[in-house]
């Protein structure tokens, strides 16, 4: 229970089913850590003190026992670090999906089992069911297309699958609060949070440069120079960990057209920038990958790709290495803004096939 108006839905729907039901908050995430990257009035941020005031007067609205329980060590080294780690090195990370495949459904499950819960229902906008003819758990997206957190989710694996529950995925929004308000829940018109919990302002450059500061950490050096794709040098930056793949604003070079960062080079502490025609690729590989609603394929498969959360999911062939944990995905049509670190999660109409890392 994040003490958003979702979670708190499914534990009243839970709750009038006749479920034994008990609400658990994680505490992930102490906000006074790096004051720099506060944002004033943040809420849904999973770990704000008035978030967990919420989710504990619903969970006494509803009758129900409830837990707030320490994840911070945990969250720190398993999402905190690699996103620090993922941007010296020239990635862009979603600590959303870490959060869901080491913490959410990893030691949640865990700590649920502990205080023996079978089963652990979130808030997600996702939909499960059992496919008798393959024995697999098979993922589609949620019925409201803007709220869908299939995305989000492709790293879950079939046993955790087996344990989970997403009662809103059947549902609009819009049917969901109304819901809430049928079921006397206070944060029926509490907004949606929008940002990564443990940086509300959206600066993840101050967010890093906080962190070293705060643990005693000198950060190498990651200024240098912005270079065209053909190599000339045109600029200085401050920071690698301040650009990523498709960037506009804030490159401080003047042209007569847009540019964009194309890439970032880490090793050599180089920006390059070009045209928005730089940014098109025909294909790219993807790492880690795991399949959810289908056993590995053997051979080549048709797909719809996203590689980004708002990217419409283009069409594209899957051809598995001979590495099984990896996938070299050819596009259709070229995408743009193709970016190491975020995720690919392949579709086929509303069956989430799995999905990886672009490397």
């Amino acid at each position: 229970m994040s003490g958003g108006v979702d979670s708190s839905v499914v534990a009243g729907l839970l709750r009038r089913d006749g479920e034994s039901v008990i609400g658990m908050t994680m505490q992930l995430w102490n906000q006074k850590r790096i004051p720099e990257t506060a944002a004033e009035g943040a809420t849904g941020r999973c770990c704000s003190l008035d978030d967990v005031y919420d989710a504990r007067h619903v969970a006494q609205l509803l009758g129900i026992p409830y837990y707030v329980v320490n994840f911070e060590d945990r969250f720190e080294q398993q999402v905190v670090k690699p996103f620090v780690d993922e941007y010296l090195a020239g990635r862009t990370p979603i600590p959303c999906t870490l959060c869901n495949n080491f913490i959410k459904f990893d030691q949640f499950l865990e700590m649920a089992e502990g205080v023996g819960a079978r089963e652990i229902a979130t808030g997600h906008y996702a939909q499960l069911s059992w496919n008798a003819e393959s024995g697999r758990w098979e993922m589609r997206r949620s019925v409201d297309r803007g709220k869908d957190q299939t995305y989000f989710l492709f790293g879950l694996k079939q046993e955790q699958l087996a344990r989970t529950r997403f009662p809103l995925g059947g549902m609009e929004k819009t049917q969901v609060r109304e819901l809430a308000r049928e079921l006397g829940i206070p944060t029926a018109a509490k907004p949606d949070s929008q940002e990564i919990c443990f940086v509300p302002n959206g600066d993840y450059a101050a967010f890093i440069e906080g962190y070293f500061r705060e643990q005693g950490i000198a950060q190498s050096a990651t200024s240098g120079e912005i270079v065209t794709a053909e190599g000339k040098v045109v600029g200085e930056h401050s920071g690698v960990h301040h650009f990523t793949v498709g960037q506009r604003r804030g490159l401080g070079v003047a042209a007569a057209e847009p540019l964009y960062v194309i890439s970032t080079e880490p090793a050599t502490r180089r920006v390059v920038i070009g045209r928005s025609d730089d940014l098109l690729r025909a294909s790219m590989g993807v790492k880690n990958v795991n399949w959810i609603s289908i056993a590995a394929p053997a051979t080549s498969i048709r797909a719809e790709v996203k590689i980004r959360n708002k990217h419409l999911a283009a069409p594209a062939t899957l051809i598995p290495a001979p590495d099984a944990s990896r996938v070299e995905v050819r596009f259709d049509e070229p995408q743009r803004a193709v970016t190491p670190g975020q995720a690919a999660v392949f579709y086929q109409g509303e069956l989430v096939l799995g999905g990886g890392w672009i490397e």
